[in-house]
């Protein structure tokens, strides 16, 4: 027995009579159709969506720019003539629609561009990022980051120190966050402090505060960000960083649990947890006398270790659509796809910024893409060439053919992964193993 026709929804908003006209056809076409005003059409989840564009549209845009980009759907403008004339409207109908028409319909070619429509939004669905997770979420689905999770669910509830090591841009602040969210403490301060980036003459006071007339300038009493996060949680980033003299004066606030301002003469009790970030070998930096030992073991209770990306590429089109959807509302332009190009392009790079330099790239590409699609020179990378994407070794070649059957396989069968295994030939065991091998789901 043939499974039914997925259900096509589709949403017109501000229909004119022209419009009217062309629901029994659509409808007879199996398209439920519904219409709604501009100002309520998020209270109507559709696949596909058309609006009557109009001139006042035109003059203030940014509610249907709104529109399109919590709607996560494909849109085809409708105008007349007379409106397509308008100055600048050719420029915002290819920056925010899928397509467009012209009244009077061509009622074939509406219902052309509606399936075309109909089968990019399925597409776009299928690898799109949550984009209304908090900021601090950690995204992504490879088993670096699955074990990462894991992980901090089982060091969050404590409260010993956690020393987060890993190279620049691979998310340490985010893993405290998480730790401080995830925590007891978390309806507490998460007050952090990067350590390389404030001058030496002032972190003293920076971390402990000061009292008035401590020192020149001083005119009124500061609190110190330690003392500021009582209760809470105090998060040092680049603790290498730190000169000798401060990290004493931290190692003695680990000890005693209580801090002095500078010029104050009374000691003031502090509650906090704290953690420390680090991209630089701490045990070297041991060894050339930069960094105390003592203080290396009072931080160094718990540990994580975040993975640089060239060894999360499984999360590589994830955070890239995450972070498109995220600049888009900075930019003011409607997110972007990458094109084919830009997603080899991504994989063979290196990233050396990490998740940092894939979000600066990204934000770029939003930028300077022309087209529908972010296309890899847009994002500041060099595009690989097709023979060197047709050509590899035996070993490559069954290693992209694994993947694609795993993929193609599970856009089918994904509820059902018995019926996935039964379908490829091979055993539950054995499919397992290939999706752990190749680092899907």
């Amino acid at each position: 027995m043939s499974e039914p026709a997925p259900l096509r929804r589709l949403l017109i908003v501000d229909p004119c009579d022209d419009c009217h006209r062309l629901l029994p056809g659509l409808r007879s076409a199996g398209w439920d159709v519904r219409s709604s005003t501009l100002a309520a059409a998020l209270e109507h989840p559709c696949d596909i969506g058309v609006l009557r564009l109009q001139a006042a549209h035109l003059r203030h845009p940014d509610a249907v720019k709104d529109l399109i980009k919590r709607s996560n759907t494909e849109w085809i403008a409708v105008l007349s003539a007379e409106e397509l004339r308008t100055q600048n409207v050719g420029d915002f109908v290819c920056e925010w629609f899928f397509d467009f028409h012209t009244l009077p319909f061509d009622v074939s070619r509406v219902q052309v561009t509606l399936g075309r429509a109909f089968g990019m939004a399925r597409l776009r669905g299928k690898g799109a990022a949550p984009v209304d997770l908090p900021d601090h979420e950690l995204l992504g689905d490879s088993r670096p980051i699955r074990e990462l999770r894991k992980l901090l669910g089982k060091l969050a509830p404590t409260e010993s120190p956690v020393l987060i090591r890993g190279e620049s841009g691979t998310g340490k602040e985010l893993v405290a966050k998480t730790l401080h969210r995830q925590s007891q403490r978390r309806d507490k301060p998460f007050v952090a402090i990067n350590c390389g980036a404030i001058p030496e003459h002032l972190i003293q006071s920076e971390l402990f505060g000061h009292e008035k007339g401590a020192f020149t300038g001083a005119h009124q009493r500061k609190v110190g960000r330690i003392e500021a996060a009582h209760g809470g949680t105090l998060f040092l980033d680049e603790i290498g960083d730190l000169p000798l003299e401060l990290q004493a004066n931290l190692l003695r606030f680990l000890q005693e649990k209580h801090i002095e301002r500078v010029g104050g003469s009374q000691p003031i009790a502090v509650d906090v947890r704290v953690l420390a970030a680090t991209h630089v070998d701490l045990e070297k930096a041991i060894g050339l006398g930069r960094f105390r030992e003592d203080l290396y073991y009072r931080l160094n209770v718990l540990q994580v270790v975040t993975a640089p990306l060239r060894e999360r590429h499984g999360d590589l089109a994830m955070l890239a659509s995450h972070f498109a959807h995220f600049y888009s509302l900075e930019t003011g332009r409607r997110p972007r796809s990458f094109s084919d190009g830009a997603l080899a392009a991504m994989g063979r790079h290196d990233w050396p910024g990490n998740v940092r330099e894939l979000a600066n790239r990204v934000r770029r590409g939003l930028v300077l893409a022309e087209g529908r699609q972010i296309e890899a020179q847009d994002l500041g990378l060099q595009e690989v060439e097709r023979q060197e994407q047709l050509f590899g070794t035996l070993e490559d070649y069954k290693h992209r053919a694994e993947r694609q059957a795993l993929s193609d396989v599970l856009n089918r069968h994904s509820d059902n992964l018995s019926l996935a295994a039964k379908v490829l030939g091979v055993s539950r065991p054995t499919f397992y193993r290939l999706l752990h091998k190749h680092q899907i789901r």
